[in-house]
Parts: C-alpha cells; sequence; structure tokens
C-alpha cells in the first residue's frame, strides 16, 4: 500500500485525544518512511514521521501544537481496512507528553471529490 499524496479526516476519537473531524492528514512516502502534516479543529499545526510495514500498517510519532499553545507529542500504530470503498485507518496511540494517556481513533481517506472542502 502507498501513502503518498493521500489525505485523510478525523472520523472518531477517544475523549482525550485531539483529532477532530476538523483534522485532515497529508500523507507522503518514500519507500518505507511515511511523513505528514495535519492541522484542523484545535490542531494548529502537526507533523508525523513513521514507517509502513509491508502489511500497510503504520508505526509513527506525532507531535502538534494546539489551539492552546501547548506542544503535544505522541505515538500511534494504524492498521489499514477498507469500508463501504474508503480507506480507513484505525489507531492505537498514547500520549508521551501530559497525562501520558492512550485511546484510539479512526481517520478516513478523503475522496476526490471532497479535496476543495478539506483545504
Amino acid at each position: 500500500m502507498n501513502y503518498d499524496g493521500r489525505r485523510f479526516r478525523g472520523r472518531r476519537n477517544s475523549p482525550n485525544g485531539e483529532v477532530s473531524g476538523e483534522t485532515v492528514f497529508h500523507y507522503r512516502q518514500d519507500g518505507e518512511v511515511l511523513s505528514g502534516d495535519y492541522s484542523g479543529g484545535t490542531i494548529v499545526a502537526g507533523q508525523l514521521l513513521g514507517t509502513v510495514r509491508p502489511d500497510g500498517s503504520l508505526e509513527f510519532l506525532y507531535h502538534h501544537i494546539n489551539a492552546s499553545g501547548e506542544l503535544m507529542s505522541g505515538r500511534c500504530e494504524s492498521t489499514p481496512r477498507v469500508e463501504d470503498g474508503v480507506l480507513v485507518l484505525a489507531e492505537r496511540w498514547q500520549w508521551l507528553t501530559g497525562d501520558r494517556s492512550s485511546g484510539t481513533s479512526e481517520v478516513e481517506e478523503i475522496p476526490a471529490v471532497d479535496d476543495e472542502r478539506a483545504e
């Protein structure tokens, strides 16, 4: 699976997470290296860096600045699945800052027809 150029938006999240339906992720991939940026909702600016496993699952670290001005960081493992023709990433994550709590979330690929609304 190749994530280069794909966009995702938050679909659901644990109460202790900061990603929402207004958060948009822009992924880039070069070989096994995954990188990206994200923003929206309570997230002012964020970045992620990790790896793509042979089965298409992801492992990455992320950091962002939220609307309160806090620098937050964490780690995440994502497992892809296709649901109703849409690529969905089921995520297990943990904060490395703050209370170090963990949670689950999902992001879904933004279809090409939604690209203008995502910007």
